[in-house]
């Protein structure tokens, strides 16, 4: 702490003072100026659903009181553009050092890198640091130098690299910068994270489940290791209670490091194995994995930066989404008629969690029952949910879709009748969240439409009126699925036909675009009082089927698949082109998913590496890797349910 620098220190997804390595760095070097920037603006089409505005409302004030006790309170700002704020603290304090954390996804990416090269070209010394991952996506790739594109390639790569998993100790002393008082900052509630009093209602919840804060992230891990990480792959199979490490919003807010976990986790399974607990090694294994799949989110979002937007795979770029804003309301509000995937729908609407399981059922549900883009369900997790992490979302919303080389298979048709005797054997999950079925016996809890009318009646369920019928029925969601596929092929084989003639074909979901989700205020807390009416989404979309468009022009003719009107549907701005947590009682994490010359030479290349989208994608699919069998665990290695085949084609 002897040096003379004035730094700022620029929080983001990093809200803790243990193990923040540009935090460290700042009070080596002199003097520092903590700062938060809250900016809309710069959020676009991101901007943070309700619970994640909250959790952020509850870990900054934790935040800036261990600042303080350190001698340097938070100071917060909300600003117009995060550049402009920045440049307003610098010339306040007459800073010569910027420092901070990296970030993965393509916003921040962009911003990122645009703030860099301004500051940079001002005399502003910039630096950042690895305050996230175990490894560097610029790190990992295969001999040849290509990106991965499977996890289990990605993983094993890693596994054989050294981990730095000494973390950085926090300072015990931070220098105030003088002339702090000339920075324009604001409270916490000028911030404007709750924008209602309806908000505030709906957050109450939350306060008696959460408790948000980076002291409280790090009990919250050692709870966790020291009470159920040893049964952490048997409770996988179950959707109920606390059956997880409940740390993902706290690692999505960085409230605790990747690498304090993977380094406490791995000193208890030597433990455990010194007690000759054999049953430990399968939990790790699976825990690990699921920290793996995080990095591997990250990876993916660095490498393919335009994943957020489109898919992966090139075949799905003709895929025939259903546009359907009723069925999208329908699942919204779990009104499919489906209990396990209603129940799921219901939990996350009135919590903002829900299971890593039921993720995947109800997104895989989403895009193979009803059809409806993947972009759209990633764009209502990223909503809802209270460790919305686009890149984790992207990761999941791929696999599930078929838009990843070791996703699920894209004709892949997962039974819920299946999945809900599988994961809710006692149907207690069903009857927490769907108060309407909470007298029908287990034998009939998960496919209430087999029921005899007389279990009905007692149960008190009328199918369509206080419950609804199943939105599309199994043996015609296989059809449809199975049509879709072969529209897609079909699409497919006629766009490399068109462009080998020299035609232009646009992507499928180019204007199939995220719609702008209505925000979802509970007035009721009580699961038996979940309220089913929700704001319907307006859109004009009159044409649900595919088209093979032909527009002719001077010598050619551009091939416009599925071309859809809409008034109200959101523009994608392309990047790519420039739990409920429940306070643990006892014991209880959410959806997961070059050479240099010189090793100064590699220090240097990687201190400016993810500041700049140039050089950071590379846009490689291995023709090995595309047909790789290899497939990436839902957070265990069974299936999540009984794939439903294609029945004989029904008489006329």
């Amino acid at each position: 702490m002897g040096g003379s620098e004035r730094t700022v220190v620029w929080f983001r997804r990093d809200l803790r003072i243990d193990d923040n390595p540009a935090l460290a760095a700042a009070a080596k070097d002199g003097s520092v100026l903590p700062v938060f920037i809250w900016c809309p603006a710069d959020e676009g089409q991101y901007y943070p659903g309700r619970c994640s505005r909250w959790w952020l409302k509850q870990s900054l004030p934790h935040l800036s009181k261990s600042l303080e006790s350190l001698g340097c309170p938070l100071v917060l700002i909300r600003a117009e553009t995060t550049l402009a704020a920045l440049l307003q603290c610098i010339d306040s304090i007459g800073a010569t050092k910027l420092v901070y954390n990296h970030l993965y996804d393509p916003i921040s990416l962009v911003r990122d890198d645009k703030i860099k090269k301004e500051l940079s070209a001002q005399g502003i010394s910039v630096k950042s640091f690895n305050g996230d991952l175990l490894y560097e996506p610029w790190e990992v790739y295969d001999d040849s130098g290509h990106a991965f594109t499977t996890f289990n390639m990605y993983w094993e790569k890693c596994m054989k690299l050294p981990v730095e998993i000494s973390p950085s100790l926090a300072p015990w002393r931070l220098v105030p910068v003088p002339g702090v008082e000339n920075v324009c900052s604001c409270s916490i509630d000028d911030l404007g994270l709750e924008s209602s009093k309806d908000e505030e209602s709906s957050n109450a919840l939350l306060r008696r489940a959460w408790s948000p804060g980076w002291r409280n992230a790090e009990k919250m891990l050692e709870e966790f290791v020291c009470h159920g990480l040893l049964e952490y792959s048997k409770h996988g199979m179950k959707v109920g209670g606390t059956t997880t490490s409940l740390l993902s919003p706290y690692l999505h807010f960085g409230e605790v490091s990747v690498r304090k976990v993977y380094q406490l986790v791995r000193m208890q399974q030597i433990k455990l194995e010194n007690e000759e607990r054999s049953e430990a090694e399968e939990s790790v294994h699976f825990f690990l994995r699921s920290i793996g799949l995080r990095e591997y989110s990250r990876y993916l979002c660095f490498n393919f930066p335009f994943t957020h937007e489109r898919s992966l795979l090139g075949n799905l770029k003709h895929y025939p989404w259903r546009v359907d804003e009723d069925r999208f309301k329908s699942w919204r509000q779990g009104m499919t008629g489906y209990p396990l995937v209603d129940a799921g729908m219901r939990e996350l609407w009135a919590t903002g969690w829900t299971h890593n399981r039921i993720r995947v059922i109800v997104s895989s549900f989403a895009v193979k029952f009803l059809l409806i883009p993947w972009t759209w369900g990633m764009k209502y997790f990223w909503d809802v949910l209270l460790d919305a992490d686009l890149e984790s979302d992207i990761l999941g919303w791929q696999y599930i879709s078929g838009s990843l080389p070791d996703g699920h298979e894209l004709g892949r048709l997962d039974n819920p009748e299946v999945q809900g005797q599988k994961y809710d054997p006692d149907g207690e999950y069903v009857r927490t969240w769907i108060p309407e079925l909470a007298r029908m016996p287990t034998e009939w809890i998960h496919h209430p439409w087999d029921a005899p009318g007389c279990i009905l009646e007692v149960a008190g369920v009328e199918l369509g009126f206080n419950y609804p019928k199943p939105i599309v029925e199994l043996h015609i969601a296989r059809e449809c699925l199975d049509d879709a596929i072969s529209t897609m092929w079909q699409l497919d084989t006629a766009a490399k036909l068109a462009e080998s003639d020299g035609e232009v074909v646009e992507d499928n979901l180019s204007n199939i675009n995220s719609f702008d989700i209505p925000k979802v205020v509970l007035k009721e807390t009580s699961p038996s009082a979940l309220p089913v009416n929700q704001k319907v989404l307006y859109a004009s979309s009159k044409n649900h089927n595919v088209k093979l468009k032909e527009l002719k022009g001077s010598n050619k003719h551009t091939i416009c698949v599925d071309t859809i009107r809409s008034s109200k549907i959101e523009g994608t701005n392309s990047v790519a082109n420039l739990p409920v947590s429940r306070k643990r009682s006892g014991s209880d994490t959410a959806f997961h998913v070059p050479c240099c010359s010189s090793s100064a030479e590699v220090h240097s290349r990687n201190q400016d590496r993810c500041g700049s989208l140039v050089g950071s994608s590379r846009y490689v699919l291995q023709e090995a890797e595309k047909n790789c069998a290899d497939e990436v665990e839902d957070n265990s290695s069974s299936d999540s349910g009984t794939s439903i085949s294609r029945p004989s084609k029904r008489a006329a």
